[in-house]
């Protein structure tokens, strides 16, 4: 061993999973961290919530937005809230009846974040350096959340049908001013119709699966997707309340992933057993 590299300090080292499976990682976008509610939400009691669909592991946290006029544009979240309640009634994701004034129109009035659960290779284990001695938790699931923006979707189908254009081709950007004009294409000749063929697509619950069947010209990955579509929309959300790192329940569950056993444990094995015991050697 070389003067470098010579041993500083011996760290014990405790493994807990009292709070297992419940630790999860949950990565969030730059632009939401930390969370916290804007000031001008929190006056008018507003406050951080999630919700989870426990089948198929899909978590929400609900963000409100600071709703400053210098900062947020009213009427256009009046559009898109309402787009929202429109986006939630055909996916089944309603949301406990928020309650509002008579007349009042619904608002965006918040940042809603979706998880997708990340495989995990291997295994993922928290550590934390506490009073010289290494504490490691063992991670059960990890998440990345992302903003969900499908009203926008309903919204743009809203304003097509206003406009009376009900195509859902993208026009693409304005053309270049500096640009020649582009060669109109020449009309095709219209071919002579071929003769018709009838196709018939069936969709239908079957009790074997207690899922969607599809028929038709359909590959079965595509049938598989569908059906897990629809099997998370028909599952309901369990809502849970939400604590910030500051409070007192956060505190206490941070409290409790340590470990409070100091037994010293004896190894009873060597290192040929052990070797013997790894795949590939």
């Amino acid at each position: 061993m070389e003067a470098e590299d010579r041993l500083v300090r011996v760290i014990p080292v405790h493994y807990t999973n009292a709070l297992e499976p419940n630790i999860h990682l949950h990565q969030y976008p730059l632009l939401t961290r930390p969370l916290e509610v804007p000031p001008s939400a929190a006056a008018s009691g507003k406050r951080i919530r999630a919700r989870l669909k426990p089948k198929v592991k899909r978590l929400e946290v609900h963000v409100p937005v600071d709703t400053r006029p210098e900062v947020w544009n009213g009427e256009r979240s009046r559009d898109l809230g309402s787009a929202r309640v429109e986006d939630d009634k055909e996916k089944n994701q309603e949301e406990p009846k928020v309650k509002q004034r008579e007349g009042e129109e619904p608002r965006l009035s918040e940042v809603r974040l979706r998880s997708e659960q990340v495989p995990q290779i291997g295994v993922y284990v928290l550590g934390i350096l506490r009073e010289g001695r290494l504490h490691l938790m063992p991670i059960s699931e990890t998440h990345q959340f992302r903003p969900t923006l499908t009203y926008m979707d309903m919204h743009l189908r809203k304003t097509r049908r206003t406009r009376g254009d009900d195509s859902d081709e993208d026009d693409g950007p304005p053309p270049d001013p500096d640009e020649p004009a582009p060669i109109p294409a020449p009309k095709k000749e219209k071919k002579p119709a071929g003769e018709a063929k009838e196709v018939q697509v069936a969709v239908r619950k079957t009790a074997e699966s207690q899922g969607l069947q599809f028929q038709g010209g359909m590959t079965q990955i595509r049938r598989d997707m569908l059906t897990l579509m629809h099997q998370e929309e028909d599952e309901q959300w369990d809502e849970y309340e939400y604590f910030e790192g500051e409070a007192a329940e956060a505190n206490e569950a941070f409290e409790s992933v340590f470990s409070t056993s100091f037994e010293e444990l004896e190894c009873k094995s060597d290192i040929t057993s052990l070797l013997k015991n790894v795949p590939g050697l």
